[in-house]
């Protein structure tokens, strides 16, 4: 614990401004909607404290995602979205053990709270775009042959989530677009199974505050690599 306050006390004001509002809206939403499933309470809450986290380059925000994925595939499995739940336990989850093995290897000028922000090449992109349409090919027939609700939507969910989740073990700024693309995705998922359950609304309004930290992460890496060049 005391580890992560004195991560937090080099925040920006706004920074701290834009994760307090981001926990505020998560209790709101879910003692509105919700009110039961503490789990999904607690699995929010460490994932937007985790992308705070990352958004400053800090390792300690993927390790904290790890946590999170394992929940996030419980919550999903309770409403049949067997897409979120396969993807995130076999592919975010290994994925993120990789970024957090990349990013504590690659620390700024060996400042372990800052990682080193790469830059991929052309040649790389296109590998990993035919990869993911693979991934994506593959899925679509599994969670098909699965039962999966919102069949297609859960697909392109497995597509954003491939590619921001290999953008991140790769240290591109462009990581935190991808997860900004498939916030939206999952804003529009869970508002599908609200219709079902109200409950769910509160999950969707998660991904609604996931989105704007996310987008604060792409802005803070661009800076980041900006200053990390004109440093070299």
């Amino acid at each position: 614990m005391g580890k992560i306050k004195d991560r937090f006390s080099h925040f920006t004001k706004g920074e701290k401004i834009l994760w307090s509002v981001s926990v505020l809206l998560i209790l709101a939403s879910f003692f509105m909607f919700d009110r039961q499933n503490y789990m999904t309470l607690f699995s929010s809450l460490i994932a937007v404290t985790a992308i705070i986290f990352v958004a400053k380059g800090d390792p300690l925000g993927q390790f904290l995602f790890i946590f999170f994925e394992i929940f996030y595939a419980l919550i999903s499995l309770s409403y049949a979205y067997y897409g979120e739940t396969i993807t995130y336990l076999f592919m975010s989850l290994p994925m993120s053990v990789l970024a957090v093995i990349s990013w504590l290897r690659n620390p700024y000028k060996g400042n372990k709270k800052e990682v080193s922000v790469n830059r991929i090449g052309k040649k790389e992109l296109v590998l990993m775009l035919l990869a993911d349409v693979s991934v994506s090919t593959v899925f679509y027939f599994i969670l098909g042959w699965l039962g999966t609700s919102n069949l297609l939507v859960s697909t392109f969910s497995v597509a954003t989530s491939f590619a921001a989740a290999y953008l991140t073990m790769r240290r591109s700024p462009f990581f935190a677009f991808g997860y900004a693309i498939n916030d939206i995705v999952l804003v529009v998922l869970w508002t599908l199974a609200a219709i079902d359950d109200m409950k769910y609304i509160s999950v969707a309004v998660c991904f609604v505050a996931f989105f704007s930290n996310d987008l604060y992460s792409f802005i803070n890496w661009r800076r980041m690599e900006k200053r990390q060049r004109q440093n070299a």
